[in-house]
């Protein structure tokens, strides 16, 4: 049974549909440590759920370098660099999918009504890195990034939006859901108005993110009812 509502669904990256094994932070330390002779320039605060331009000017403030669109440009560019070198050299033990995301991106994108897309801090061309490695990238053709807007409500917005116009209605006709692992990823999706399912694959425990609001939470999406969940039980 298809969706009666057209469906967008919009996941995150990291600590949602995989693990990089540190990757993105040794990069984002190594781009830092090039610019500004700072490699401690994150140490200081947690980037789960940030986007990756927030996460360079708050870095960019906390050593006292100017925080221009110019400046965070660079070192965006300098992480991305060190990325595609750094994603490489994690083993597959640790650097991989979470249990039932491969499975159930497949799943919703073989289903008429959905548009699957990434709802992600990443820039997006980092977001391709990360996932190419894994060779998971080119499931979603769509998405919202850390590149198309610095707080994350506003990204998930244009998200949900670019779904929508795969489907070809109006975002305010589509049902919402963002898949994340953080309580950031749940206050974006509510301050769209979208449902949220949580996931345990990251820093928060599930309760934390019912707790924020999420419409459900699983450990991992193995779980027998994560898909119905995702689905819309349908």
């Amino acid at each position: 049974m298809e969706a009666m509502r057209p469906t967008v669904l919009l996941f995150d990256i990291d600590g949602t549909l995989v693990t990089t094994g540190g990757a993105g932070r040794r990069s984002m330390e190594a781009a830092f440590e090039k610019l500004h002779g700072r490699r401690d320039a994150c140490d200081s605060f947690a980037m789960s759920g940030m986007t990756d331009r927030a996460i360079v000017r708050k870095a960019m403030q906390i050593i006292g370098v100017e925080d221009s669109t110019e400046a965070i440009d660079a070192v965006i560019h300098a992480y991305v660099t060190h990325l595609a070198e750094e994603v490489h050299k994690v083993d597959d033990q640790r650097y991989r999918v979470f249990p039932g995301m491969r499975e159930a991106v497949l799943e919703a994108r073989s289903r008429q009504g959905f548009a699957v897309g990434l709802g992600t801090g990443n820039v997006r061309t980092g977001a391709r890195v990360k996932l190419e490695r894994v060779s998971i990238y080119d499931q979603f053709g769509f998405g919202g990034f850390g590149c198309d807007n610095e707080d994350r409500t506003e990204l998930i917005r244009c998200g949900a939006k670019a779904g929508a116009a795969q489907l070809g209605v109006p975002m305010e006709e589509c049902r919402v859901v963002i898949i994340g692992d953080t309580p950031k990823d749940v206050h974006a999706a509510l301050g769209i108005g979208a449902e949220c399912i949580g996931v345990g694959t990251g820093t928060f425990k599930i309760e934390a993110l019912i707790e924020a609001g999420a419409t459900a939470a699983f450990p991992d999406f193995s779980h027998p009812d994560a898909m119905a969940t995702l689905l819309g039980g349908r």
